[in-house]
């Protein structure tokens, strides 16, 4: 019964003395085995007494009672503790003595190699494995979410830093920042390609219909390895004297490329939100030009790869009981009483900065997801990914609802399907929902399709 028992110990992982007790409490047909053991151990210590004694009464030579010694009985815990040693220091055929508290054996003196295969230990404490590997069952094969594996032991996990892939961090105060775009200084400049088929720089045009401009750094072309944050921009326009016209610039921003339609609005003059800066420049008579600066500084700063900006027009009128905004699109070209001025625009730029971006680094992260590497683990990319994601989604324009602007880094800058995509977005939502602690995860709106 003894043997039976030891056969049906699990082997997959380390067995203390308490859980070998559990088996060994469980298993019923030893239990029986057992107590027919202790009490006809019973039977036979007695009749050895009685019989030692009489064999002493007998005898003429002993001059004093003898002290009688026999052999103790075993209790369970020997047992329990030579369970172990036949799973632990059973080598070569030699059996040793297993010491719980140091995990070796104490083999016989003649014999130094029964030590044998002792496995990891499995838990539910942070620093025991979920699983011992299949390969080597003294490491740890898996850990528990929240833990990092690593040499084959299991630690407490915290996301390694994301410089390698993306460097979000800027060491620039709030007040430095609002003092370089007050001075539009170069240093914070980003040089962006102007495109626009309306509107030449520095050319006077008629602001009668719509005009569209964009600032685009084409990064998936030619800037692959960086990614742009945006903090400012500035456009210098000037007006024809005396001219009854205003300019009225609405902005869209793209955050990492794609199409127009995946731009986000940026809500100037709303609630918490800055406000064109109009500063006059001393010009000739002939025309009055105004610097027009959007500082948006770190509190509202975010991703971009092309910034679209159309130039609207409007009359501005001294009368009080006007509310609503006059629009003129477009103005009667036969009516020259109508032609209420030309616009020129000499400067347009946008200020902020760029960043080191890793995609192929980004996309190997990713593999792992499914195939992690020998050197990592599923849990540690899942916990990077989780920490890039949730720093890009902070950066979310302000909105009733966030963007997602994780998704539109991968589809856009990593030119992953929006199949893969989504897989990756349910995997980490998946993985995030089992983490200790873990909180609801925001809704967020799409942006990206």
């Amino acid at each position: 019964e003894f043997k039976a028992f030891l056969k049906r110990l699990p082997t997959d992982r380390f067995l203390n003395v308490s859980m070998i007790a559990k088996f060994w409490s469980a298993d019923l047909s030893l239990q029986r085995r057992y107590a027919q053991l202790e009490s006809s151990a019973v039977l036979v210590l007695g009749k050895a007494q009685k019989i030692v004694r009489k064999l002493f009464t007998l005898s003429k030579r002993c001059p004093k009672q003898p002290r009688i010694s026999l052999p103790r009985e075993r209790p369970v815990g020997f047992w329990l503790n030579r369970a172990q040693s036949l799973l632990y220091c059973n080598e070569h055929g030699v059996l040793g003595s297993f010491s719980e508290e140091v995990k070796t054996c104490i083999c016989p003196s003649e014999q130094p190699t029964c030590q044998g295969v002792v496995p990891c230990i499995v838990g539910t404490s942070s620093t025991s494995c979920s699983s011992c590997a299949i390969d080597n069952a003294t490491r740890c094969g898996s850990c528990h979410h929240g833990n990092l594996l690593h040499l084959g032991s299991c630690r407490p996990s915290i996301a390694a830093s994301l410089d390698h892939y993306l460097n979000l961090d800027l060491d620039m105060p709030d007040t430095e920042v609002k003092y370089l775009l007050q001075r539009l200084d170069s240093r914070i400049e980003v040089h962006a390609i102007y495109i626009s088929n309306d509107v030449r720089l520095g050319s006077w045009f008629n602001p009668a219909w719509r005009k569209r401009m964009l600032l685009t750094l084409k990064s998936n072309k030619n800037k692959s390895n960086l990614i742009h944050m945006l903090m400012g921009i500035s456009f210098q326009i000037c007006l024809t004297k005396n001219s009854t016209l205003e300019p009225v610039p609405a902005i869209y921003v793209n955050p990492f490329g794609g199409s127009h339609s995946e731009s986000w609005f940026m809500p100037v003059n709303q609630p918490d939100f800055p406000d064109w800066e109009r500063t006059r420049l001393d010009t000739g008579a002939t025309a009055q030009c105004y610097n027009w600066t959007l500082s948006l500084g770190n509190k509202w700063k975010s991703f971009f790869e092309t910034v679209h900006i159309y130039l609207r027009s409007r009359i501005v009128t001294d009368d009080p009981t006007v509310n609503e905004t006059l629009f003129y699109e477009p103005l009667d070209l036969d009516d020259q009483t109508s032609n209420l001025g030309y616009m020129k625009i000499n400067t347009l730029k946008v200020f902020g900065y760029s960043m080191h971006f890793d995609p192929e680094g980004i996309k190997d992260l990713i593999l792992q997801l499914d195939y992690p590497y020998t050197q990592g683990t599923q849990d540690a990319a899942f916990l990077m990914l989780l920490e890039m994601r949730d720093r890009i989604n902070r950066l979310s324009p302000p909105a009733p609802q966030p963007l997602d602007l994780f998704s539109c880094l991968l589809r856009h800058r990593l030119k992953l399907s929006a199949g893969e995509v989504a897989r990756i977005k349910d995997s980490l939502q998946m993985f995030n929902s089992k983490l200790p602690n873990a909180s609801p995860e925001p809704e967020l709106a799409q942006l990206c399709s």
